[in-house]
């Protein structure tokens, strides 16, 4: 079973139905007693067993299954196929990460008469790449794989919010790899981020709408809006920027958007950064976080004609960039500690540790947020290389006991 014949036999199928099928064909390969898809909701702190119809179903109901302590949080986290032998020597549990660029959309989770052998850890191996490029290519003709990655329903701020983020909350390359992570408040405040990358430059954006709920969820579709159409123009920074303060003023009914603009050579590693009345990154270089302390422009939408200055941006080989909204530095945000937090989450993926920062603030609040809360993490490894191992790590982990 290759990447190939799998991605035929999801095309043959219907969006809703792609995943049955490769899960069939992997069943009947390997012999399996069941295989399913699990998929990782968008805070990253849960999966939803979207499974497998017919005979190919678990015996787990199709309920959400939070991730801490268990064998998926373990898998999610490391990036490596994990082997569990169940208990009265039953079939051999085999759970694998099911990721494309460093985005993890979910796990591949199999039950095996016998321990697998090589051959059958490459087929699996195989299927869940096949099943990353299953999901991304589907997720546009069906909302299956939306309703999955939510944990609970959005009212309608919030699901404007989602869909002005990227398709992709993460992205790994040669020369960086980044994440984003968001937390919406209880009334949605209007934070977005976003990334792009192109032959020879990578772009990142946070921007912060003011107010809150549908208001601000439209504040931010203009200052996004504006922002992606100046970018695909092939515009530079300053006049993003300046496309950016015009759409708000234009259409905003008097409100503004703070923002941050970055803009990374890959060819030689030089940065362009905006900012426009938005909070300062922090950048973690050897071990040591400092804030990063920029000229500071005018948010979009409060004076027409304002003077974007375009500024550079010390980022060397190994440095990580956090890029936040206000909404992480609120009051009771301080005891999260961010800089020593940022400093511990040091070894972890941008995807992990963004994930980590955003979870800290919430906890500091009581789970209830005033204001969003948003981080990008942008772990810079330099232009020295100009390909990634696109291995997801094929050593396989053997969890000590049952769940």
């Amino acid at each position: 079973m290759d990447l190939a014949g799998a991605l035929a036999a999801a095309e043959a199928a219907s969006p809703v139905e792609s995943l049955d099928v490769v899960a069939r064909m992997l069943r009947d390969r390997l012999n399996a007693a069941a295989v399913s898809f699990l998929i990782v909701d968008f805070t990253g702190s849960s999966v939803v067993r979207l499974g497998a119809s017919d005979s190919v179903e678990s015996d787990e109901p199709p309920e959400r299954i939070a991730l801490p302590g268990t064998l998926y949080g373990d898998v999610l986290r490391t990036q490596r196929p994990a082997l569990q032998r169940q208990s009265g020597g039953g079939p051999v549990r085999v759970v694998a990460p099911v990721t494309n660029r460093g985005d993890a959309i979910g796990m591949l989770e199999l039950f095996l008469p016998d321990h697998p052998d090589e051959d059958a850890m490459r087929q699996i191996g195989a299927t869940a790449h096949a099943l990353a490029y299953i999901v991304i290519a589907n997720r546009s003709f069906t909302d299956v794989y939306q309703w999955g990655r939510r944990t609970r329903p959005l009212n309608l701020a919030a699901e404007i919010q989602h869909r002005l983020l990227p398709a992709s909350l993460a992205c790994e390359a040669a020369q960086f790899t980044v994440a984003g992570a968001l937390e919406p408040a209880t009334h949605v405040g209007g934070d977005t981020f976003d990334y792009v990358v192109d032959r020879d430059a990578m772009q990142l954006s946070v921007t912060d709408a003011m107010g809150h709920d549908v208001e601000a969820a439209l504040l931010a579709t203009l200052a996004v809006g504006a922002l992606r159409r100046a970018r695909r123009a092939g515009a530079e920074l300053e006049e993003q920027a300046h496309e950016a303060n015009q759409a708000v003023i234009d259409n905003g009914r008097q409100g503004f958007v703070t923002g941050q603009l970055l803009h990374v050579s890959l060819l030689d590693g030089t940065t362009q950064f905006i900012n426009a009345g938005h909070p300062w990154p922090l950048r973690l270089r050897h071990g040591t976080v400092d804030v990063m302390i920029p000229e500071v422009d005018l948010p979009f939408g409060v004076q027409p004609r304002t003077a974007y200055r375009v500024q550079r941006l010390d980022l060397q080989p190994g440095d990580r960039l956090v890029m936040l909204t206000d909404g992480m530095l609120e009051r009771r945000a301080v005891h999260a500690d961010l800089p020593s937090l940022i400093v511990r989450t040091a070894d972890l993926h941008p995807r992990e540790a963004s994930r980590a920062l955003v979870a800290a603030v919430l906890h500091a609040h009581g789970g209830r947020l005033q204001d969003d809360a948003t981080v990008m993490c942008l772990d810079w490894h330099g232009t020295h290389q100009a390909t990634r191992s696109a291995d997801a790590g094929a050593d396989l982990t053997e969890a000590s006991a049952p769940e």
